[in-house]
C-alpha cells in the first residue's frame, strides 16, 4: 500500500512516524528544505543559536519533534523541496514539482498536512517595505537569523502575536510595541477555556508579562489607521487609535502583523473534499471526522490544514489520521492511542473555543477598511472598487458572491490565490452586500496553488 503524506510539520511527522511503525514506507513530501513546520521550522546548517533561543518554552518539544523526524526520514521515501500544486483524485494522483520539474506520482492514500496561512486586515500603508506576517516575521528569525527590523511594532490579535513579540524581544530585537485589535475584557473570555490546558494560558500569560517587564509598550483594544513614512519605500511610525479614542504614532522601521491563521485548503479543495465555514474559528474548513477521514475515500486531512488547533493538537491529530489510514485498509491499528488522543483531542477543542471566543477576527475593521486601502497586492485592486463589484448598477450588476466578484475585479487572481487578501475581502464584500462571510462563499482553489516555472511543464529542467 502506497500512502503519501503532505507536510512534515507537527501533523506529517507524527502520521509518518506511526505509518512507519505498522510497517509502511510512505512517500513523504514537504516544500521546504527540511521538516518542522513554521512553528518548529529548523534553521539552516550552521545556524549558532541554540533550540532554547530558537523556540523558548517550546525548545523541547521542538526537539522531540525534531528527533522523531530524522528518525522517520531513512523509513519513509524522504522527499524534501517537492511542492504538491495539483491533485486529480480521480485518478489518485499527486502532481509534484522538484528540482524545477514537473511529476506525477499515484497512490492508494493520501494525508494532507497542509498547515495554515496568516489572517491579515489590510490597512493604508500595509504595502510598504518592511511590513510582514506574523509568520514571515518567525521565518526570519528562525530560518534566516535576523529581525524583520531594527525597530519593530507588532500589531494584530491572537496568541501568535505574543509568542512572536517574545521570541523577538528574547533574540534582543528592539520591539517598540505590541498592539493588539482585542480589548483586554474580551480576552478574559479565555479563563473560561483554561482548565482544559493550563499549561497553554500560563505560557501566553508568561509572554505578556516577560514583554510588560521589559519595558515593552503594549496596548490592548486599538485601531490601527496606517502605517506611514517620510519616503514611499520606507516605514518611520504606524498611527493607531487606543481604546479611549486618543490618537498615538509609534515610530518603527518594520511592522509584523497577522490576527490569527487560516488552513491551507487548496489541495482539498481540488481533490474534491467538501468544504465548510466554521463559525467558531471564522474559517474555513475541510469536512472531516474525528480521525480525519474525508468524505473523499483514502483521503484524510489534519493539523492546522484541517482546523486550527495550533501545534499540539496537530501532532495529535496527525498520529490519529494515520491510525485511520490503516484501519481503512485493513492493517492492526492502535485502538488505544486513538482513544487516549480523541479524549485529548477533545478538551482541546474547548480550550480553542475559548481562545477563538477571546481573540475574534476583528470584522468590522475589516469591513469599514477605508475605500483608497489596497486591498489585494498581487493585482492592486482597493476595497472601494471591490465594493463597487456589489453595487447593482455597476457594468456587470452586483456580484452576489466572491468568486463572482473576483471575475469582476481580479481580486485573489495574482499570485497567492488570495490566501493574503481572502479573508479581508469576504468581509468587505459581505457588508456592502449585507450578509456575512459564510454568506458570499469563497475562493475556490486554482491549480497550480503556486506558480510554476514555465519549463516545469515541459517535464524540462528550470
Amino acid at each position: 500500500m502506497k500512502v503519501a503524506v503532505v507536510g512534515a510539520g507537527p501533523a506529517g511527522v507524527r502520521a509518518v512516524e506511526q505509518l512507519v511503525r505498522a510497517g509502511l514506507r510512505p512517500l513523504w513530501l514537504d516544500e521546504a528544505p527540511d521538516g518542522g513546520g513554521r512553528i518548529y521550522q529548523r534553521p539552516p546548517a550552521g545556524f549558532r543559536r541554540g533550540a532554547a533561543a530558537l523556540y523558548g518554552l517550546e525548545a523541547k518539544r521542538a526537539q522531540a519533534l525534531h528527533a522523531a523526524l530524522d528518525a522517520a526520514k531513512p523509513a519513509a521515501e524522504w522527499r524534501p523541496d517537492t511542492l504538491v500544486w495539483d491533485v486529480t483524485w480521480a485518478e489518485k494522483r499527486l502532481h509534484l514539482l522538484h528540482q524545477g520539474r514537473a511529476e506525477a506520482v499515484e497512490v492508494d492514500a493520501a494525508i494532507l498536512c497542509t498547515g495554515a496561512m496568516d489572517r491579515v486586515v489590510p490597512l493604508p500603508g500595509w504595502t510598504r517595505p518592511g511590513v510582514t506576517t506574523l509568520g514571515g516575521a518567525q521565518i526570519a528569525l528562525k530560518a534566516q537569523g535576523c529581525a524583520i527590523g531594527p525597530k519593530v511594532v507588532f500589531l494584530g490579535s491572537g496568541p501568535l502575536l505574543w509568542l512572536v513579540a517574545y521570541q523577538y524581544m528574547k533574540a534582543g530585537a528592539n520591539v517598540a510595541a505590541v498592539l493588539d485589535t482585542t480589548g483586554f475584557r474580551r480576552k478574559l473570555g479565555a479563563l473560561a477555556g483554561a482548565p482544559h490546558d493550563p499549561v497553554t494560558l500560563a505560557k501566553g500569560l508568561y509572554y505578556v508579562a516577560r514583554l510588560r517587564a521589559a519595558g515593552v509598550r503594549v496596548a490592548e483594544g486599538v485601531t490601527p489607521l496606517a502605517i506611514e513614512g517620510e519616503q514611499p519605500d520606507a516605514i518611520s511610525a504606524l498611527r493607531w487609535r487606543d481604546a479611549a479614542g486618543r490618537e498615538h504614532s509609534t515610530a518603527c522601521d518594520a511592522v509584523g502583523l497577522g490576527w490569527g491563521v487560516r488552513p491551507e485548503l487548496q489541495l482539498a479543495d481540488l481533490a474534491g473534499v467538501p468544504i465548510g465555514f466554521d463559525t467558531v474559528q471564522h474559517n474555513w474548513v475541510p469536512q472531516r471526522d474525528a480521525l480525519g477521514r474525508t468524505p473523499v475515500p483514502g483521503l484524510y486531512v489534519a493539523g492546522d490544514g484541517a482546523g486550527i488547533g495550533g501545534a499540539v493538537v496537530a501532532e495529535m491529530a496527525g498520529a490519529c489520521a494515520a491510525q485511520a489510514v490503516l484501519d481503512d485498509a485493513g492493517l492492526p491499528a492502535d485502538q488505544k492511542l486513538v482513544n487516549r488522543l480523541q479524549r485529548r483531542l477533545r478538551r482541546q477543542a474547548r480550550f480553542r473555543a475559548a481562545l477563538e471566543r477571546a481573540f475574534p477576527f476583528p470584522i468590522s475593521l475589516a469591513a469599514t477598511m477605508p475605500d483608497e486601502t489596497i486591498l489585494c497586492r498581487c493585482e492592486a485592486v482597493t476595497a472601494g472598487e471591490l465594493r463597487a463589484a456589489a453595487a447593482p448598477e455597476g457594468p456587470h450588476g452586483a456580484a452576489p458572491e466572491v468568486n463572482r466578484a473576483k471575475a469582476f475585479t481580479r481580486i485573489g487572481m495574482g499570485r497567492c490565490q488570495g490566501r493574503v487578501c481572502g479573508a479581508a475581502a469576504a468581509e468587505v464584500l459581505a457588508a456592502q452586500l449585507g450578509t456575512d462571510a459564510a454568506g458570499i462563499g469563497r475562493l475556490r482553489g486554482q491549480a497550480p496553488v503556486k506558480p510554476l516555472p514555465m519549463p516545469a511543464w515541459q517535464g524540462e529542467s528550470a
